[in-house]
């Protein structure tokens, strides 16, 4: 009987100090997952902004934060293009439609480029990523993605150099300063096309990826148009 009770009372204790360490492991890779996934973000703020890591290195966690840091200011403005008081990480821009967050590229006290968060269907997920403007409010800066599960191959394109860089140096408003968007095309861009200003080359074999794209790009920039309407204003 005794020899049952101490069995049973060292299982027990064994039991509870193994809950415990494997409870404080959980909790310790929750932390360092929720890091990893700021830091990607950040890292394609950056990114998107001009930024690039000197050589082959890649950056590390610190120089992530250093840089981002030292060089983006992070706010969020409300639906006619004011800024807040409010902190980006607690707006959530799937419930808090009302609220938008943006990060201003600052070299002094000058603002050398914005960055928006863009988000929508492609064809088989939902791409997330971010959208760059140039300091003028008309041109486009970078473009990263950051999370999607489209086909390698095919609509994973978006991730490559090649198709980013199609987006840099064109322009998402038309001469009146409309919103136009920038719609990605079936095959080439033609260079005597008068509308080549907001037009980039498509990926093969991945239509419906890239007009999900043009169409959600252009719903997001919709959103953040009162602001960047000032913007080119004080840029006249």
């Amino acid at each position: 009987m005794r020899s049952n009770l101490y069995t049973l009372g060292f299982t027990s204790i064994v039991t509870i100090v193994l809950g415990f360490f494997l409870a404080l492991a959980a909790d310790g890779l929750r932390e360092l997952q929720v890091t990893n996934v700021e830091n990607d973000m950040k890292k394609n703020i950056l990114v998107s902004l001009g930024f690039k890591p000197g050589g082959e290195t890649p950056w590390t966690s610190d120089e992530i934060q250093k840089l981002f840091q030292e060089n983006i200011d992070a706010v969020v403005l409300d639906a006619s293009g004011q800024m807040t008081e409010k902190d980006p990480k607690e707006i959530d821009t799937e419930k808090d439609v009302e609220f938008l967050p943006i990060y201003l590229k600052k070299i002094g006290n000058n603002v050398e480029g914005y960055a928006i968060p863009i988000a929508g269907k492609g064809l088989w997920s939902t791409l997330f990523g971010y959208f760059a403007i140039e300091p003028d409010g008309r041109t486009v800066k970078g473009i990263t993605f950051y999370k999607h599960g489209e086909t390698p191959g095919l609509g994973a394109e978006v991730d490559k150099a090649w198709f980013q860089q199609n987006f840099i140096g064109k322009r998402f408003v038309d001469e009146n300063d409309q919103l136009v968007g920038i719609n990605v095309i079936k095959g080439k861009v033609e260079s005597d096309d008068q509308e080549a200003y907001h037009k980039v080359d498509g990926i093969s074999g991945a239509t419906i990826t890239g007009k999900g794209l043009e169409f959600f790009l252009k719903d997001d920039l919709r959103k953040y148009e009162p602001f960047f309407k000032q913007v080119r204003v004080r840029q006249s």
